[in-house]
Protein backbone atom coordinates (compact mmCIF):
# COMPACT_ATOMS: atom_id res chain seq x y z
CA UNK A 1 0.00 0.00 0.00
CA UNK A 2 1.73 3.09 -0.73
CA UNK A 3 1.64 5.96 1.72
CA UNK A 4 0.59 9.97 0.79
CA UNK A 5 2.73 12.79 1.66
CA UNK A 6 0.31 14.06 4.13
CA UNK A 7 -0.27 10.32 5.56
CA UNK A 8 3.95 10.66 6.85
CA UNK A 9 3.17 13.39 9.04
CA UNK A 10 0.65 12.01 11.05
CA UNK A 11 2.07 8.74 11.23
CA UNK A 12 5.31 10.06 12.75
CA UNK A 13 3.09 12.74 15.48
CA UNK A 14 1.30 9.29 16.71
CA UNK A 15 4.63 7.44 17.41
CA UNK A 16 5.63 10.61 19.35
CA UNK A 17 2.39 10.41 21.22
CA UNK A 18 2.91 6.98 22.14
CA UNK A 19 7.07 7.44 23.03
CA UNK A 20 6.26 10.07 25.40
CA UNK A 21 3.13 8.09 27.35
CA UNK A 22 5.01 5.61 27.84
CA UNK A 23 8.12 7.91 29.22
CA UNK A 24 5.57 9.51 31.61
CA UNK A 25 4.31 5.92 32.78
CA UNK A 26 8.04 4.76 33.45
CA UNK A 27 8.46 7.99 35.89
CA UNK A 28 4.73 7.91 37.42
CA UNK A 29 5.54 6.42 41.35
CA UNK A 30 3.44 3.33 42.71
CA UNK A 31 1.02 3.84 45.17
CA UNK A 32 2.96 3.30 48.63
CA UNK A 33 1.70 -0.21 50.30
CA UNK A 34 -0.21 -0.29 53.85
CA UNK A 35 3.54 -1.15 55.41
CA UNK A 36 5.32 1.79 54.41
CA UNK A 37 2.21 3.63 55.64
CA UNK A 38 2.37 1.44 58.71
CA UNK A 39 6.16 2.27 59.71
CA UNK A 40 6.11 5.57 58.85
CA UNK A 41 3.91 5.78 61.55
CA UNK A 42 6.31 4.17 63.62
CA UNK A 43 9.22 6.33 62.91
CA UNK A 44 7.13 9.22 63.67
CA UNK A 45 5.94 7.74 66.84
CA UNK A 46 9.43 7.23 68.12
CA UNK A 47 10.93 10.18 67.17
CA UNK A 48 7.70 11.80 68.96
CA UNK A 49 8.45 9.98 72.19
CA UNK A 50 12.62 10.76 71.97
CA UNK A 51 11.88 14.55 71.43
CA UNK A 52 9.64 14.80 74.30
CA UNK A 53 12.31 12.61 76.83
CA UNK A 54 14.89 15.26 75.69
CA UNK A 55 12.90 18.35 76.42
CA UNK A 56 11.99 16.67 79.66
CA UNK A 57 15.45 16.43 80.14
CA UNK A 58 16.51 19.77 79.67
CA UNK A 59 13.91 21.33 81.86
CA UNK A 60 14.98 19.09 84.92
CA UNK A 61 18.88 20.29 83.62
CA UNK A 62 17.40 24.38 83.77
CA UNK A 63 15.39 23.57 86.99
CA UNK A 64 18.51 22.14 88.73
CA UNK A 65 20.64 24.38 87.56
CA UNK A 66 17.81 27.78 88.76
CA UNK A 67 17.55 26.14 92.38
CA UNK A 68 21.38 25.24 92.97
CA UNK A 69 22.11 29.22 92.04
CA UNK A 70 19.57 30.67 94.13
CA UNK A 71 21.02 28.07 96.57
CA UNK A 72 24.55 29.45 96.81
CA UNK A 73 23.37 32.98 96.35
CA UNK A 74 21.22 32.67 99.71
CA UNK A 75 23.90 30.67 101.61
CA UNK A 76 27.47 32.68 100.92
CA UNK A 77 25.68 36.04 99.93
CA UNK A 78 28.12 36.07 96.79
CA UNK A 79 27.22 35.50 93.29
CA UNK A 80 29.24 32.36 91.71
CA UNK A 81 31.98 32.85 89.26
CA UNK A 82 31.60 34.19 85.58
CA UNK A 83 33.29 30.94 84.65
CA UNK A 84 31.15 28.73 86.77
CA UNK A 85 27.80 30.31 85.85
CA UNK A 86 28.61 30.72 82.26
CA UNK A 87 29.06 26.88 81.60
CA UNK A 88 26.04 26.13 83.54
CA UNK A 89 24.25 28.79 80.61
CA UNK A 90 25.58 27.13 78.19
CA UNK A 91 25.18 23.60 79.44
CA UNK A 92 21.24 24.25 80.71
CA UNK A 93 20.23 27.82 78.80
CA UNK A 94 21.11 27.35 75.53
CA UNK A 95 20.03 23.77 75.06
CA UNK A 96 16.61 24.14 74.02
CA UNK A 97 14.13 21.11 73.08
CA UNK A 98 12.83 20.57 70.14
CA UNK A 99 8.73 20.92 69.57
CA UNK A 100 7.54 17.20 68.90
CA UNK A 101 6.31 15.40 65.56
CA UNK A 102 2.73 15.39 65.24
CA UNK A 103 1.50 11.84 65.36
CA UNK A 104 -0.82 10.86 62.89
CA UNK A 105 -4.53 9.96 63.60
CA UNK A 106 -5.99 7.29 62.22
CA UNK A 107 -8.00 7.48 59.09
CA UNK A 108 -5.31 10.67 58.38
CA UNK A 109 -2.97 11.16 55.88
CA UNK A 110 0.29 10.34 56.64
CA UNK A 111 2.77 13.37 57.00
CA UNK A 112 5.19 14.54 53.64
CA UNK A 113 8.80 14.44 53.74
CA UNK A 114 8.53 18.11 53.95
CA UNK A 115 6.23 17.64 57.33
CA UNK A 116 8.85 15.62 58.56
CA UNK A 117 11.72 17.48 57.92
CA UNK A 118 10.28 20.52 59.59
CA UNK A 119 9.04 18.64 62.59
CA UNK A 120 12.39 17.16 63.44
CA UNK A 121 14.35 20.83 62.70
CA UNK A 122 15.09 21.91 66.08
CA UNK A 123 13.22 25.05 67.18
CA UNK A 124 15.07 29.00 66.85
CA UNK A 125 16.81 29.32 70.61
CA UNK A 126 14.64 32.15 72.36
CA UNK A 127 15.33 35.88 71.91
CA UNK A 128 17.02 37.58 75.06
CA UNK A 129 14.70 38.70 77.39
CA UNK A 130 11.50 36.43 76.33
CA UNK A 131 10.72 33.33 78.22
CA UNK A 132 11.75 30.30 76.09
CA UNK A 133 8.13 28.24 77.41
CA UNK A 134 5.33 29.31 79.18
CA UNK A 135 6.62 27.34 81.80
CA UNK A 136 9.56 29.10 82.44
CA UNK A 137 7.56 32.49 82.03
CA UNK A 138 5.53 31.23 84.87
CA UNK A 139 8.59 30.31 87.07
CA UNK A 140 9.67 34.11 86.06
CA UNK A 141 6.99 35.46 87.53
CA UNK A 142 6.66 33.38 90.44
CA UNK A 143 10.13 34.89 90.77
CA UNK A 144 12.20 31.92 90.53
CA UNK A 145 16.11 32.74 89.51
CA UNK A 146 17.20 31.71 85.77
CA UNK A 147 21.05 32.93 87.01
CA UNK A 148 23.45 33.60 89.94
CA UNK A 149 22.60 37.44 89.15
CA UNK A 150 18.67 36.96 89.35
CA UNK A 151 19.16 35.00 92.41
CA UNK A 152 21.31 37.26 94.31
CA UNK A 153 19.15 40.37 93.44
CA UNK A 154 16.04 38.52 95.16
CA UNK A 155 18.16 37.80 97.74
CA UNK A 156 18.88 41.13 99.09
CA UNK A 157 15.65 41.81 98.32
CA UNK A 158 14.59 39.96 101.13
CA UNK A 159 17.69 40.84 103.14
CA UNK A 160 17.32 44.23 103.19
CA UNK A 161 13.54 44.78 103.22
CA UNK A 162 12.47 41.67 105.46
CA UNK A 163 15.41 40.50 106.86
CA UNK A 164 16.62 43.91 108.37
CA UNK A 165 13.19 44.31 110.23
CA UNK A 166 13.54 40.80 111.96
CA UNK A 167 16.92 41.34 113.00
CA UNK A 168 15.35 44.01 114.83
CA UNK A 169 12.61 42.32 116.36
CA UNK A 170 13.89 38.51 116.55
CA UNK A 171 16.36 37.11 114.73
CA UNK A 172 17.85 36.06 111.62
CA UNK A 173 18.58 32.19 111.59
CA UNK A 174 20.23 32.18 107.63
CA UNK A 175 23.40 34.09 108.80
CA UNK A 176 26.30 32.14 110.59
CA UNK A 177 27.77 34.90 112.59
CA UNK A 178 26.54 38.58 112.90
CA UNK A 179 28.52 41.22 115.08
CA UNK A 180 26.75 45.24 116.32
CA UNK A 181 27.80 48.01 117.36
CA UNK A 182 25.34 50.44 118.78
CA UNK A 183 25.36 53.27 120.43
CA UNK A 184 22.34 55.13 122.48
CA UNK A 185 21.61 58.16 123.99
CA UNK A 186 19.04 58.78 127.18
CA UNK A 187 17.55 61.66 128.46
CA UNK A 188 15.76 61.39 132.09
CA UNK A 189 14.02 64.61 133.54
CA UNK A 190 11.88 63.87 136.40
CA UNK A 191 10.50 66.56 139.25
CA UNK A 192 8.97 65.32 142.23
CA UNK A 193 7.17 67.82 145.16
CA UNK A 194 8.46 66.55 148.34
CA UNK A 195 6.61 67.54 151.26
CA UNK A 196 8.30 66.95 154.75
CA UNK A 197 6.26 67.53 157.62
CA UNK A 198 2.59 66.20 158.41
CA UNK A 199 -0.84 67.37 158.33
CA UNK A 200 -2.63 69.54 161.45
CA UNK A 201 -6.70 69.46 161.67
CA UNK A 202 -6.33 67.45 158.28
CA UNK A 203 -5.61 71.33 157.48
CA UNK A 204 -2.75 72.96 158.23
CA UNK A 205 0.09 71.46 156.50
CA UNK A 206 3.57 71.74 158.97
CA UNK A 207 6.68 71.14 157.57
CA UNK A 208 9.15 72.17 154.51
CA UNK A 209 7.94 72.17 150.83
CA UNK A 210 10.64 71.56 148.52
CA UNK A 211 10.98 70.28 144.76
CA UNK A 212 13.28 67.96 143.71
CA UNK A 213 14.45 68.18 140.43
CA UNK A 214 16.39 64.94 138.59
CA UNK A 215 18.53 65.04 135.49
CA UNK A 216 19.91 62.11 134.35
CA UNK A 217 21.95 61.83 130.80
CA UNK A 218 22.85 58.17 130.06
CA UNK A 219 25.11 56.82 127.11
CA UNK A 220 25.75 52.94 126.22
CA UNK A 221 27.78 51.66 123.71
CA UNK A 222 26.69 47.90 123.51
CA UNK A 223 28.69 45.10 121.31
CA UNK A 224 26.78 42.68 120.57
CA UNK A 225 27.78 38.63 118.60
CA UNK A 226 24.58 36.61 116.69
CA UNK A 227 25.73 33.15 116.29
CA UNK A 228 23.39 31.29 114.38
CA UNK A 229 23.69 27.50 115.16
CA UNK A 230 21.54 26.29 112.97
CA UNK A 231 18.25 27.31 110.91
CA UNK A 232 16.12 27.37 113.73
CA UNK A 233 18.65 28.56 116.77
CA UNK A 234 20.54 31.12 117.34
CA UNK A 235 22.68 32.55 120.15
CA UNK A 236 23.19 36.49 121.44
CA UNK A 237 26.00 38.03 123.36
CA UNK A 238 25.58 41.55 125.04
CA UNK A 239 28.07 43.45 126.12
CA UNK A 240 27.42 46.88 127.45
CA UNK A 241 29.79 49.73 128.47
CA UNK A 242 27.61 52.80 130.37
CA UNK A 243 28.50 56.24 131.53
CA UNK A 244 25.77 58.23 133.47
CA UNK A 245 25.74 61.72 134.45
CA UNK A 246 23.13 62.90 137.46
CA UNK A 247 21.98 66.14 138.61
CA UNK A 248 20.61 66.62 141.73
CA UNK A 249 18.14 69.73 142.59
CA UNK A 250 16.94 70.52 145.90
CA UNK A 251 14.92 73.46 146.59
CA UNK A 252 14.72 74.83 150.45
CA UNK A 253 18.91 74.93 150.68
CA UNK A 254 19.72 76.09 154.30
CA UNK A 255 15.71 76.71 155.23
CA UNK A 256 15.31 79.30 152.56
CA UNK A 257 12.18 78.36 150.35
CA UNK A 258 14.28 80.65 147.52
CA UNK A 259 17.38 78.84 147.78
CA UNK A 260 18.12 75.91 145.64
CA UNK A 261 20.98 73.03 145.95
CA UNK A 262 22.30 71.99 143.35
CA UNK A 263 25.06 68.61 142.93
CA UNK A 264 26.37 66.24 140.22
CA UNK A 265 27.87 63.26 140.10
CA UNK A 266 29.29 60.67 137.45
CA UNK A 267 29.93 56.84 136.88
CA UNK A 268 31.00 54.83 134.06
CA UNK A 269 31.98 51.18 133.49
CA UNK A 270 30.52 47.64 132.52
CA UNK A 271 26.80 46.84 132.13
CA UNK A 272 25.37 43.86 132.72
CA UNK A 273 26.07 41.22 130.01
CA UNK A 274 23.25 39.30 128.94
CA UNK A 275 23.20 35.79 126.77
CA UNK A 276 20.36 34.81 125.16
CA UNK A 277 19.00 32.32 122.67
CA UNK A 278 16.50 32.24 119.27
CA UNK A 279 14.30 29.37 118.93
CA UNK A 280 12.35 29.84 115.52
CA UNK A 281 8.88 27.53 116.79
CA UNK A 282 7.53 27.71 112.68
CA UNK A 283 8.45 29.98 109.86
CA UNK A 284 5.77 31.91 108.04
CA UNK A 285 3.31 30.34 105.94
CA UNK A 286 -0.55 31.21 104.87
CA UNK A 287 -1.91 33.49 107.98
CA UNK A 288 0.45 32.59 110.61
CA UNK A 289 3.64 34.89 111.22
CA UNK A 290 6.75 33.71 111.65
CA UNK A 291 7.17 33.18 115.03
CA UNK A 292 9.92 32.85 117.72
CA UNK A 293 10.78 32.19 121.41
CA UNK A 294 13.25 34.20 123.22
CA UNK A 295 14.95 33.10 126.32
CA UNK A 296 18.44 34.82 128.20
CA UNK A 297 19.84 35.71 131.39
CA UNK A 298 21.31 38.84 132.71
CA UNK A 299 24.53 38.47 134.72
CA UNK A 300 25.18 41.72 137.27
CA UNK A 301 28.47 42.35 136.23
CA UNK A 302 28.01 45.83 136.51
CA UNK A 303 28.26 48.43 139.19
CA UNK A 304 25.72 47.64 141.76
CA UNK A 305 23.47 50.65 143.32
CA UNK A 306 23.19 49.03 146.54
CA UNK A 307 26.37 49.87 149.31
CA UNK A 308 27.82 52.83 146.96
CA UNK A 309 28.78 55.35 149.56
CA UNK A 310 26.48 58.47 149.60
CA UNK A 311 27.64 62.68 150.52
CA UNK A 312 25.75 64.21 153.10
CA UNK A 313 25.06 67.69 151.18
CA UNK A 314 22.54 69.19 154.02
CA UNK A 315 21.53 68.96 157.80
CA UNK A 316 18.77 70.27 160.00
CA UNK A 317 19.00 71.03 163.11
CA UNK A 318 18.28 67.79 164.62
CA UNK A 319 21.20 66.26 162.46
CA UNK A 320 18.43 64.71 159.96
CA UNK A 321 20.13 64.21 156.49
CA UNK A 322 18.08 66.86 154.33
CA UNK A 323 20.28 66.30 150.86
CA UNK A 324 22.23 63.60 150.30
CA UNK A 325 23.77 62.21 146.94
CA UNK A 326 25.33 58.89 145.69
CA UNK A 327 29.17 59.57 145.28
CA UNK A 328 28.78 57.72 142.14
CA UNK A 329 26.38 56.20 139.66
CA UNK A 330 25.49 52.62 139.43
CA UNK A 331 26.04 50.82 135.78
CA UNK A 332 23.88 47.57 136.85
CA UNK A 333 20.83 46.17 138.60
CA UNK A 334 22.98 44.13 141.05
CA UNK A 335 20.74 41.14 140.87
CA UNK A 336 20.43 38.43 138.56
CA UNK A 337 17.12 38.34 136.09
CA UNK A 338 15.99 35.66 133.44
CA UNK A 339 14.18 36.55 130.09
CA UNK A 340 11.55 34.66 128.31
CA UNK A 341 9.47 35.85 125.80
CA UNK A 342 7.69 35.55 122.60
CA UNK A 343 8.23 37.65 119.16
CA UNK A 344 6.29 37.44 115.59
CA UNK A 345 7.15 38.90 112.30
CA UNK A 346 4.56 38.65 109.17
CA UNK A 347 4.87 39.94 105.88
CA UNK A 348 2.24 41.23 103.97
CA UNK A 349 3.87 43.34 101.37
CA UNK A 350 4.63 45.99 100.90
CA UNK A 351 4.19 46.32 105.04
CA UNK A 352 5.70 44.32 107.40
CA UNK A 353 4.17 43.27 110.83
CA UNK A 354 5.98 42.47 113.97
CA UNK A 355 5.03 42.42 117.85
CA UNK A 356 6.54 40.58 120.97
CA UNK A 357 5.61 40.29 124.57
CA UNK A 358 8.04 38.54 127.01
CA UNK A 359 8.28 38.35 130.92
CA UNK A 360 11.36 39.37 133.00
CA UNK A 361 11.72 37.24 136.28
CA UNK A 362 14.53 38.90 139.23
CA UNK A 363 15.99 36.94 141.94
CA UNK A 364 17.06 37.99 145.13
CA UNK A 365 20.31 39.23 145.91
CA UNK A 366 22.01 39.83 149.35
CA UNK A 367 23.96 42.80 149.48
CA UNK A 368 26.26 44.24 152.45
CA UNK A 369 24.49 47.50 152.95
CA UNK A 370 20.78 48.70 151.90
CA UNK A 371 20.77 52.40 153.86
CA UNK A 372 21.98 55.48 152.23
CA UNK A 373 23.14 56.75 155.41
CA UNK A 374 26.93 56.78 155.46
CA UNK A 375 26.96 56.61 158.95
CA UNK A 376 25.23 53.42 159.54
CA UNK A 377 25.95 49.84 157.63
CA UNK A 378 22.38 47.49 157.13
CA UNK A 379 22.81 44.50 155.47
CA UNK A 380 20.07 42.66 153.61
CA UNK A 381 18.53 41.61 150.74
CA UNK A 382 16.84 43.11 147.62
CA UNK A 383 14.11 41.61 145.01
CA UNK A 384 12.96 43.18 141.71
CA UNK A 385 9.49 43.21 141.05
CA UNK A 386 8.53 41.18 137.98
CA UNK A 387 8.63 43.08 134.99
CA UNK A 388 6.12 42.52 131.92
CA UNK A 389 7.05 43.82 128.09
CA UNK A 390 5.04 44.29 125.00
CA UNK A 391 4.98 45.47 121.72
CA UNK A 392 4.03 45.99 118.48
CA UNK A 393 4.60 48.13 115.34
CA UNK A 394 4.76 48.15 111.49
CA UNK A 395 7.85 48.76 108.80
CA UNK A 396 7.59 49.80 105.28
CA UNK A 397 10.20 48.94 102.79
CA UNK A 398 10.66 51.68 100.53
CA UNK A 399 13.14 50.14 98.12
CA UNK A 400 15.20 46.50 98.64
CA UNK A 401 18.08 48.96 100.86
CA UNK A 402 15.78 50.70 102.87
CA UNK A 403 12.74 50.55 105.36
CA UNK A 404 10.77 52.56 108.12
CA UNK A 405 9.50 50.93 111.20
CA UNK A 406 6.74 52.77 113.84
CA UNK A 407 5.71 50.92 117.12
CA UNK A 408 4.95 51.20 120.53
CA UNK A 409 6.35 49.69 123.07
CA UNK A 410 5.64 49.09 127.15
CA UNK A 411 6.75 48.05 130.03
CA UNK A 412 5.45 47.07 133.30
CA UNK A 413 6.96 46.82 136.17
CA UNK A 414 5.98 45.91 140.05
CA UNK A 415 7.16 47.23 143.27
CA UNK A 416 10.09 45.86 144.56
CA UNK A 417 11.08 44.58 148.44
CA UNK A 418 13.92 44.85 150.37
CA UNK A 419 14.54 42.81 153.60
CA UNK A 420 16.96 43.95 156.43
CA UNK A 421 18.46 41.10 158.59
CA UNK A 422 16.02 39.26 161.18
CA UNK A 423 13.26 41.53 159.39
CA UNK A 424 10.12 41.64 157.45
CA UNK A 425 9.97 42.35 153.99
CA UNK A 426 8.77 45.64 152.86
CA UNK A 427 8.07 47.44 149.69
CA UNK A 428 9.50 49.88 147.88
CA UNK A 429 7.25 52.94 147.77
CA UNK A 430 7.35 55.13 144.23
CA UNK A 431 9.72 51.72 143.17
CA UNK A 432 6.78 49.97 140.38
CA UNK A 433 6.77 52.16 136.86
CA UNK A 434 5.27 52.28 133.74
CA UNK A 435 7.47 52.93 130.41
CA UNK A 436 5.94 53.74 127.06
CA UNK A 437 7.73 54.29 124.21
CA UNK A 438 6.62 55.55 120.34
CA UNK A 439 9.59 54.50 118.37
CA UNK A 440 10.10 55.33 114.77
CA UNK A 441 12.94 53.59 113.07
CA UNK A 442 15.17 53.74 109.87
CA UNK A 443 16.78 51.07 108.50
CA UNK A 444 19.36 51.83 105.54
CA UNK A 445 21.72 48.63 103.39
CA UNK A 446 25.06 50.38 102.88
CA UNK A 447 26.15 47.16 101.11
CA UNK A 448 25.90 43.17 100.93
CA UNK A 449 27.30 42.98 104.97
CA UNK A 450 26.42 46.03 106.67
CA UNK A 451 23.03 47.89 107.56
CA UNK A 452 22.73 51.49 109.51
CA UNK A 453 19.79 50.95 111.99
CA UNK A 454 18.47 54.42 113.45
CA UNK A 455 16.17 54.51 116.28
CA UNK A 456 13.86 57.61 118.04
CA UNK A 457 12.08 56.28 121.18
CA UNK A 458 9.50 59.05 122.77
CA UNK A 459 8.58 59.04 125.73
CA UNK A 460 5.35 58.17 126.87
CA UNK A 461 4.93 58.47 130.32
CA UNK A 462 6.69 59.96 133.42
CA UNK A 463 8.77 56.82 134.01
CA UNK A 464 9.68 56.13 130.19
CA UNK A 465 12.59 58.63 129.19
CA UNK A 466 12.04 61.57 127.73
CA UNK A 467 13.84 60.40 124.66
CA UNK A 468 16.28 57.50 123.55
CA UNK A 469 18.35 57.97 120.23
CA UNK A 470 20.17 54.67 119.16
CA UNK A 471 22.25 54.02 116.25
CA UNK A 472 22.98 50.24 114.98
CA UNK A 473 25.75 48.90 112.29
CA UNK A 474 25.39 45.29 112.27
CA UNK A 475 27.73 43.74 110.22
CA UNK A 476 26.94 40.20 108.51
CA UNK A 477 29.86 37.47 108.28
Amino acid sequence: MKRTPLARPRLLATALSLVLCGTAAAQAPTAPSPAEYKEMGELMQELAELKASYAQEVRRLRELDMRMQALQARVSGRVAPEGVAADTAVAAGTATAPSPAPTPAPHQAPATPAQLDAAAAPSPPPQEGYASSAEDAQRAQEGYASSAEDAQRAQEEETRSVADVKQQNQALFNQRLILENSVSYNRYDRKQLTLNGFLALDAIFLGNIAIENVESDTLNYNFAARWGLSPRLTLNVDVPYIARKTVYQKGGAGGAAAAIAQEQTTGAGLGDISASANYKLFGERGFLPETVLNFGVTAPTGREPYGIPWEVLERDEDDFIRFAVPEEQPTGNGVWQATVGLSAVKTTDPAILFGNIGYVHSFTGDFDDLDNNPATTNPGEVKLGRAFYFGAGVAFAFNERTSLSISLSDRLNARARTRYENADWIKVIASDANAATFNLGVTHALNENTTVVGLLGIGLTPDAPDFNLTFKVPYML
